[in-house]
C-alpha cells in the first residue's frame, strides 16, 4: 500500500491551475524525488498532502487518510517546508520542546533529534541568528521530532555545505531503507541522481514522469557513444546507413560530414547518437574497421530532465544580448 497518493489532484488559484489532474503514488523503502521547473506545482502538492491547502478536486491522503484525519500527525508524518518559518526569538531546543508538547513527546526526544542534524552544540541559541543551512537542519530537526515513517522535504539540501548535503543524502538513504516512505523536491539534479531511486516529474501542475531515476535518464535523447578509429569515414558511412549521427568530438577534425585523423594521431574521435554502442561494434566489424574505443556515454538526470520539462516552463528568458533586454 503507497504511504502518499495524490488521486486526481488539482488545486485552482481564480483562473490559475497550480496542480492540474495529478495522480501518483509514494512507495515506503525507496526516496522519491519530485522534481519540475519553478512554478511547476512543487510545493502547492506538498502543501496539499499535509493539508495546509485545500484541493480545488481529486485527493491526497497518508496511509489511505487525508492529512486532517491523522490521530497522531507528527508520529505519522514528519515535514520540511520552509527552513525559516521558526520565531527567531526562540532557541532551537524551545522550538522543538513546543512542538514535543502537543504530542506528549518526552524532552529526551528534543535532545536526541538535535544531536541528530548536528546542532545539540547550539540548541540554546536563537534561530533567528542561524544561517540557512543551521536552519535547514532545525527543519530536519522538526520533521524527525516524532520519529514518524513518512517524511516530506521541500528543498531540505538549499543552504547546506558540501558536507550538510552529504549527511543529507546519507540520511535519506538510511531512512529509507529503514522502510520510511521519504518524498523530496530539490533543484539539484546531480544531487537527486544519486540520492533517489524513483523520481516524479511535474511540468505545470501535469505529471510528466512517474519512473525509476535510471529510466527517466535513460529517456534522455543525450545518449551518445564515444567511438575512436582510425576509418573515421568509411564508419561514418555505416552508420548514417543506419539511421545513426556520427560528429567528430574534440579529437576528431574534418568538414562535410567527414572526420580525418588528426596531425600526429593514428585515429579520429567520433560522437555517435541514434544507434547503441553494440550495433556500432558490430557494423565495424562486418567492414573490417578497426575501433581502438568504443564507449556509451550515458544522459545526465539534468540533460533529461531539460528535455522533459522543454514545454512546461512558467518563466520565459531574456535573451543573451544585453542590448534586446529593453524590449523583452
Amino acid at each position: 500500500m503507497p504511504m502518499i497518493e495524490a488521486s486526481d489532484l488539482t488545486k485552482r488559484f481564480g483562473d490559475k491551475v497550480a496542480v492540474d489532474h495529478l495522480s501518483f503514488a509514494v512507495q515506503p523503502g525507496r526516496v522519491t524525488g519530485f522534481l519540475g521547473p519553478n512554478g511547476a506545482g512543487k510545493s502547492t502538492t506538498m502543501r496539499l498532502i499535509l493539508g495546509l491547502d485545500r484541493p480545488t478536486g481529486g485527493q491526497a491522503t497518508i496511509f489511505g487518510k487525508p492529512y486532517a484525519q491523522l490521530s497522531n500527525p507528527l508520529l505519522t508524518v514528519g515535514a520540511l517546508l520552509e527552513a525559516k518559518s521558526v520565531h527567531p526569538g526562540r532557541s532551537a531546543r524551545n522550538h522543538l520542546l513546543f512542538l514535543a508538547q502537543t504530542q506528549g513527546l518526552p524532552a529526551s526526544r528534543v535532545d536526541a533529534v538535535l544531536e541528530l542534524v548536528g546542532l545539540g552544540p547550539v540548541s540554546r541559541k536563537r534561530s533567528g541568528a542561524f544561517s540557512l543551512g543551521m536552519s535547514q537542519r532545525l527543519g530536519v530537526a522538526a520533521a524527525m521530532l516524532g520519529d514518524p515513517q513518512v517524511l516530506l522535504l521541500d528543498e531540505p539540501v538549499n543552504g547546506l555545505d558540501p558536507e550538510g548535503v552529504l549527511w543529507i543524502r546519507n540520511l535519506m538513504k538510511q531512512l529509507a531503507a529503514e522502510g520510511r516512505t521519504i518524498l523530496v523536491s530539490s533543484h539539484l539534479m546531480n544531487e537527486m541522481a544519486v540520492t533517489a531511486d524513483h523520481l516524479i516529474v511535474i511540468g505545470r501542475g501535469k505529471l510528466l514522469a512517474d519512473a525509476p531515476t535510471e529510466e527517466v535518464i535513460a529517456r534522455g535523447s543525450g545518449q551518445s557513444v564515444r567511438v575512436r578509429t582510425p576509418d573515421a569515414d568509411r564508419l561514418i558511412a555505416l552508420i548514417r546507413a543506419e539511421g545513426g549521427t556520427a560528429v567528430p568530438a574534440t579529437n576528431g577534425n574534418g568538414s562535410n560530414g567527414t572526420a580525418a585523423a588528426p596531425a600526429g594521431s593514428q585515429a579520429a574521435v567520433l560522437t555517435v547518437t541514434g544507434i547503441p554502442a553494440a550495433r556500432i561494434g558490430e557494423l565495424a566489424a562486418s567492414s573490417s574497421i578497426v575501433l581502438h574505443e568504443l564507449t556509451p556515454q550515458l544522459a545526465s538526470l539534468e540533460d533529461a530532465f531539460l528535455e522533459l520539462t522543454a514545454g512546461s516552463l512558467e518563466y520565459g528568458h531574456l535573451d543573451a544580448n544585453p542590448a534586446d533586454w529593453s524590449s523583452q
